[in-house]
């Protein structure tokens, strides 16, 4: 096999790839209409005219609504599923009720939310900022800013990926150049810091640092991707000492990998280490287990003291690509996926939790660029997809692997929307207005009940009925805030969903007890 590429090769920004990534817009756009205009109309339905957005203030109660807290990356379970009950369940036609906006600086870190406090971590000039937010109305109510030096060699934005993690009185945050510290939830005071690219060998990674921490007991998981064995790292959640340390050489090197001829992986000591996928701690067989999908493959270690269980070889065989997804764990099996022509596959964790037999694993059947999978009933449903013209929501059959269904976001509005030269939008091929639009690209979703909120890309955002047997769309609205690319995963909490982008963060009311106020 041969050696990995430095990482100097990707120290200049790719205008040529922007270039084309512009070029490729128009081009999805132009296919996309071609693709609608040529189809026969469809079923008029609601939830599809032109969003028209009200800002309201809030109703200035201090007690918050029911429903849980979002207090870290994917919810309070750390898979994207919410079980807040007793939501808006049919939206108004321009979607639901703004109840306020707020300017961001750059990043893709989500928000998160613990009571009325929701923080955000993001970029502006020069210096990362962990802002914390009223929730129920974004009055700002403390910054704690610190410098960032950091360049996106390709070209993306330079702001935080993480997402932060808050418990009862802490708030934790990883930014894009290795910073990761501790502040206090209440006043946003420095408890700790640590540069991670200093105290550590970690090699350039291609978007900087993006997978966020997780809290397991007292210890904080951290991907942070040194050499040789530094790949994952445990922290004191208390005073920010390193505790352990591991994944790396000890762990990949002579490794059995896929590549044709079956030749074992030789370690340079130049390898990026950590992916853009969060750890995952979980209990399989009764065995704690922390999941880290590392750039090399899965690797289950033992969160008190790092010591490997089992380790399963899951990369793409181009140098430029990164794992992202988080695995996903049912019962005693973890799917993982990846795009860069990577696939997926499902494992089987042994009794004893020492090792994993792999159940299926298939290059084509879904291939995730950063959005985390869900599992319902025996079925998969994820975003597949390296490119936004490739991008399709798809539903897998667990047992088998087998694509169920696949679609792009266009079924519904097949045949009625058309494509507008003029805006470079699209709008209702009757009426003429403005509509959101038709693909939802490499998107993301969250889980309420029997259905999926999805954002897509450009900023579309639906309301689906979870089903094996198809793509069943309820709703659908835009927000001219939220444009693309809209790569943040939307965030529920106590009936109010947050929705970002690169530049805006929004708020919408999910309250059943609003919808008879007009959205205007």
């Amino acid at each position: 096999m041969s050696s990995e590429a430095t990482s100097s090769r990707l120290a200049a920004p790719r205008y040529f790839d922007r270039c084309v990534m512009a070029l490729a817009a128009i081009a999805i756009c132009m296919w996309f209409s071609l693709r609608i205009f040529d189809a026969q109309p469809g079923p008029t339905g609601s939830g599809q005219s032109a969003p028209a957005v009200l800002h309201q203030k809030p109703n200035g109660k201090t007690a918050q609504p029911d429903g849980e807290d979002w207090p870290q990356f994917l919810g309070l379970r750390e898979d994207g599923v919410s079980t807040e009950v007793g939501l808006l369940e049919t939206w108004p036609a321009g979607g639901p009720p703004l109840i306020w906006e707020k300017k961001v600086g750059t990043g893709y870190s989500a928000p998160s939310v613990r009571g009325n406090r929701l923080v955000l971590h993001h970029r502006i000039k020069n210096e990362d900022i962990v802002e914390c937010l009223r929730a129920d109305n974004g009055e700002s109510l403390w910054t704690f800013r610190y410098p960032s030096d950091f360049t996106d060699p390709f070209g993306y934005n330079n702001g935080p990926r993480c997402t932060p993690l808050l418990t009862e009185d802490r708030c934790y945050t990883f930014g894009a150049n290795g910073t990761l510290c501790c502040v206090e939830l209440a006043t946003g005071k420095q408890v700790w810091i640590r540069q991670t690219l200093r105290d550590f060998k970690v090699p350039d990674a291609f978007f900087g640092v993006g997978c966020t921490p997780i809290l397991e007991g007292n210890l904080l998981i951290t991907l942070v991707g040194g050499q040789p064995d530094s790949g994952v790292v445990a922290f004191d959640a208390r005073t920010g000492k390193t505790v352990w340390q591991a994944v790396g050489k000890s762990t990949w090197n002579g490794v059995q990998t896929d590549e044709p001829g079956g030749e074992r992986y030789k370690w340079t000591g130049e390898e990026m280490v950590a992916s853009y996928s969060s750890p995952l701690a979980v209990t399989i067989h009764g065995r704690r287990h922390v999941l880290c999908l590392m750039r090399q493959g899965l690797v289950s270690l033992d969160p008190e003291t790092g010591a490997e269980n089992f380790k399963y070889w899951f990369r793409s065989r181009s140098h430029e690509s990164v794992n992202a997804a988080r695995p996903v764990v049912i019962g005693d099996k973890i799917f993982i996926s990846a795009a860069y022509r990577t696939g997926s596959a499902l494992l089987q964790v042994a009794q004893d939790g020492k090792s994993a037999e792999v159940l299926w694993r298939n290059p084509r059947n879904m291939l995730t660029h950063w959005s985390t999978a869900i599992h319902v009933d025996g079925y998969l449903y994820g975003f597949s997809g390296r490119h936004e013209r490739e991008g399709q929501l798809r539903c897998l059959d667990l047992k088998t692997g087998k694509v169920v269904w696949a679609s792009d976001g266009t079924d519904p509005v097949v045949g009625r929307v058309v494509f507008d030269q003029a805006t470079g939008g699209f709008q209702d091929r009757q009426t003429g207005k403005p509509v959101p639009f038709p693909f939802y690209g490499r998107g993301s979703k969250i889980q309420t009940g029997n259905s999926f909120i999805v954002l897509g890309e450009r900023g579309t955002l639906a309301k689906l009925t979870i089903s094996s047997e198809g793509l069943k769309e309820q709703a659908r609205t835009s927000y001219k805030q939220i444009h693309y690319p809209a790569w943040t995963a939307p965030v529920l909490s106590r009936k109010r969903l947050y929705l970002r982008c690169e530049d805006a963060l929004i708020c919408l009311d999910l309250s059943p007890a609003k919808t008879s106020q007009p959205n205007k």
